[in-house]
């Protein structure tokens, strides 16, 4: 569940993206049965993740998310009816008041180089997952309706 946005998060001549706060919802759910196709408003998506963690205490730690402050940072192939994206995600966990801190920690070291090929993150790249997936063509849904999606509360 989205619940706001804190501001953004700003590399020069790196990155530059909002930053957003979500509350994680987890449920037990199979996949649908074959030949289906999308129940209503769910999208099948294959993912395959790489996650870092990073402890601005001890560096480079375990790659799964902890209760101790951290962030999480994931790299993630996404296929979403044939076509390949990826997708960069930075979490940050622990108490509120250790949350930016970890943040930043993590994001000098992810951006201590320049991306590949000269390419920058900005504004138009950052997004959340549900506003990514409902921009999507042939997801019968418009702008306006996932911009109220992603923040009614």
């Amino acid at each position: 569940m989205y619940r706001g946005s804190p501001g953004l998060l700003e590399v020069a001549g790196r990155a530059r993206g909002r930053l957003e706060s979500w509350q994680k919802w987890s449920f037990p759910h199979g996949p649908p049965s074959p030949g289906s196709g999308d129940p209503a408003g769910w999208r099948l998506v294959s993912k395959r993740r790489r996650i870092s963690w990073f402890a601005q205490a001890t560096g480079m730690g375990v790659s799964q998310l902890g209760e101790e402050p951290g962030c999480a940072v994931e790299l993630t192939a996404v296929d979403l009816r044939g076509e390949p994206w990826w997708t960069l995600c930075l979490e940050a966990t622990g108490p509120a008041d250790a949350l930016r801190r970890e943040l930043d920690a993590a994001v000098a070291l992810v951006f201590a180089d320049a991306l590949p090929g000269g390419v920058e993150l900005g504004l138009d790249d950052s997004q959340s997952y549900v506003r990514w997936l409902y921009r999507q063509p042939g997801t019968g849904n418009t702008e306006a309706q996932a911009s109220r999606r992603s923040s009614d509360p």
